[in-house]
């Protein structure tokens, strides 16, 4: 994505926001810890070196360190438009540039033989980490709720061919936090008789591009793909973009694909991608392993006392056994035993079939009963807060699941897959994935398999922290999706 130095109006505004809220948390942590450590007694930096020592005060040095984090955040480019408001780019950016000057401090301490207060350093890093990403957080969730109202988006045109930019197109309305609103369309001469979506019209053809920006006020330009357009004419499209202050993005042709496993290698001015393949094995994957039979460990501690409780009340209001195991299809396509509190009455596998003969989806994926008569009253209060999974920590403890991964699914299901969908038994199935904290229940197929493989390509340790997250989110505020 390229974009002029100059900002519109409301990235401008959006930045200054961020730098106004960076300067209030960073300034409180620093000077929080100041106070913390030495009250408002008058104390000076130390060291060895004579022309140095006692000749700076922690008020002075605090001033000067609050500076020099604003100026790294900066050099890190954590404000720019291309990383805020979505992905986690803008969090790492913000981490990055946190240690990295913390780092470089210690160094300089070192060098100079300053000594430096332990805790009053050991206070300001972590406590102005954590403030910042929250401000961070609060932030986006508010640029969120401005979008979904159309405000503080980028208005933008899809050029090339009329296949590919409808699927761009779509890919991006799924991702409506990313800010970006099709607003019509340029294609190939002899596709123009008709528009691409619904609100989103074809305005033309290519040798249309620059009229077309400035009649609907684009702000940014999509290029799909074309063979009509060549290296020449691309370079004399964003000339002409350049001159009037419009983003120009080039979509190449691969879907869900993350970010991490992108590189950009320039050659001979050739603006050349790598695409590394996911990781399946090795280290990445024992790292995985070791966070889930921890956590699991630290999650069944803390959650006994409500199995406990869920336990009695499953045990006290219907007859039967108090866990269901079910037979799900595991890594590679494991068979394995899913545990879970009982939520429906004895003998509710025998009534699925005519179940879902009478709502006329036995032949479909996703075995879901709406309305589902077999769940109890106490069945539908835990399905709502996800309590009959909690015995699940046990499978990810003994390695036939994982705290995050793809639906677990039965056999009946995997028997519908593709050969897409295969790729998806790749991982272990998990307790919480990209399928729950996006829907959920309300899931088609379709997506839920979208979500699950995008997962199975591009998992790292640190989207499945963000999972884990938005997961405890989703199952404290469950919405009406769960079920």
């Amino acid at each position: 994505m390229r974009v002029s130095g100059r900002r519109r109006g409301w990235q401008r505004a959006y930045s200054n926001r961020l730098v106004v809220t960076d300067l209030i948390v960073i300034s409180a942590s620093v000077f929080g810890g100041q106070l913390l450590w030495f009250g408002f007694q008058p104390k000076v930096v130390t060291g060895t070196i004579p022309v140095l020592d006692g000749s700076i005060g922690y008020s002075a040095f605090s001033v000067l360190l609050v500076a020099l984090w604003m100026v790294s955040l900066r050099f890190f480019a954590t404000r720019d438009v291309k990383v805020v408001g979505s992905g986690s780019d803008e969090y790492r950016r913000v981490v990055d540039a946190t240690i990295r000057l913390f780092g470089l401090i210690a160094i300089t301490m070192f060098l100079l033989q300053w000594q430096l207060g332990r805790g009053y350093f050991l206070t300001a890093l972590p406590l102005g980490l954590f403030l910042t990403l929250s401000s961070r957080v609060a932030w986006r969730q508010w640029l969120r709720r401005q979008r979904r109202a159309g405000r503080y988006v980028h208005r933008a045109l899809l050029i090339g061919e009329r296949q590919k930019s409808e699927h761009v197109m779509e890919s991006v309305a799924r991702d409506p936090y990313a800010g970006i609103v099709a607003i019509g369309a340029l294609t190939v001469l002899g596709s123009t008789d008709r528009d691409l979506a619904p609100g989103v019209p074809v305005l033309g053809s290519f040798s249309e591009i620059v009229q077309a920006v400035s009649s609907t006020g684009a702000d940014t330009v999509i290029m799909t793909g074309s063979d009509e357009l060549g290296p020449l004419e691309m370079r004399r499209l964003g000339w002409a973009l350049e001159d009037k202050n419009v983003a120009l993005i080039v979509a190449p042709a691969l879907t869900d694909v993350a970010g991490p496993r992108i590189h950009a290698r320039p050659v001979a001015g050739l603006p050349l991608i790598h695409v590394e393949y996911p990781t399946f094995e090795g280290r990445k994957r024992a790292s995985k392993r070791l966070f889930d039979i921890v956590a699991s460990l630290l999650l069944i501690l803390v959650s006994s006392p409500v199995m406990i409780a869920v336990a009695i009340a499953v045990k006290a209001t219907s007859p039967g056994a108090i866990f269901y195991k079910q037979e799900r299809i595991g890594l590679r396509g494991t068979p394995f035993g899913m545990l879970k509190f009982r939520s429906m009455v004895n003998g509710a596998d025998d009534q699925l079939k005519s179940l879902l003969d009478e709502q006329g989806t036995s032949e479909q994926p996703l075995f879901k009963i709406n309305n589902d008569p077999r769940i109890t009253p106490v069945g539908k209060f835990i399905r709502r807060y996800s309590l009959d999974e909690l015995p699940q920590f046990f499978n990810v403890l003994l390695g036939s699941m994982a705290l995050v991964g793809p639906r677990p699914q039965v056999a009946g299901e995997v028997a519908l897959y593709d050969d897409a969908a295969h790729r998806r038994l790749f991982m272990k199935p998990g307790i919480s994935g990209l399928w729950q904290v996006s829907g959920r229940s309300e899931l088609s197929w379709e997506d839920a398999i979208r979500l699950d493989l995008y997962y199975v390509e591009n998992w790292s340790m640190t989207a499945d922290l963000v999972i884990l997250w938005k997961t405890v989110r989703a199952v404290v505020l469950p919405g009406t999706e769960a079920h």
